[in-house]
Parts: structure tokens; sequence; C-alpha cells
């Protein structure tokens, strides 16, 4: 009886270790492959905003800034109509943006 539980004792063994030594396999091989794709496949830059006092008021500055900008284009659209006269008006204000936020709010972009 002693030898008979000792013969099972030492298949359930046996099946453990194979076992392990099969799921210590499927992991080296997934580490491996998580290690390829990693090295394949660039990852993508992330951009993280800034939650401090500075960061919001610049914000919000950039968003009255966008709105006088959008402003501007469609009161040119609305008075004039004419689509030289805007495109002018467009180029003009893209280059008087960076005066006005410097001006206004007295920092550089």
């Amino acid at each position: 009886m002693s030898k008979e539980r000792a013969r099972r004792r030492a298949a359930r063994e046996a099946e453990r270790a194979r076992a392990m030594r099969l799921n210590e396999e499927r992991q080296a091989r997934r580490a491996r492959r998580r290690a390829l794709l990693a090295r394949l496949v660039p990852r993508p830059v992330r951009f993280y905003r800034q939650g401090g006092v500075l960061a919001r008021r610049h914000r919000a500055q950039n968003a009255v800034v966008a709105l006088g900008f959008l402003l501007v284009q469609v009161a040119t659209w609305l008075v004039w109509g004419s689509l030289a006269v805007s495109l002018a008006v467009l180029v003009f204000s893209l280059l008087l943006a960076p005066v006005v936020v410097t001006l206004a709010f007295d920092r550089r972009i």
C-alpha cells in the first residue's frame, strides 16, 4: 500500500513539476514577446497639463486671445465679405497675435 502511495505521489510531483516548467516557459515567451513589441512599437508621446495657478491663468489668457482672434475674423467677414480683405486681416492677425499677447499679458509666447 505504501509503495502505491509513493508511486502516486511521485507521479503527482512529476506532473506538478511539468506544469510549473510549462508555465515558466509560457511566461518567458510572453516576456520576450513584450520586450520585442516594446522595441518595435514606439510609445506615444503624452502631454500632461500642468495644474498650477499660472497654468490656469495662461490657459485663460490663451482662450481670450483665441476668442478675440475669432471675433476679428468673423467681424471682418461680416463687415466686408470680401475674400481678399478677409485673407489680409487673417495674415495681419496672425502676425499681430504674439504682439498682443506680449503687450496685454506681459509674457512671452
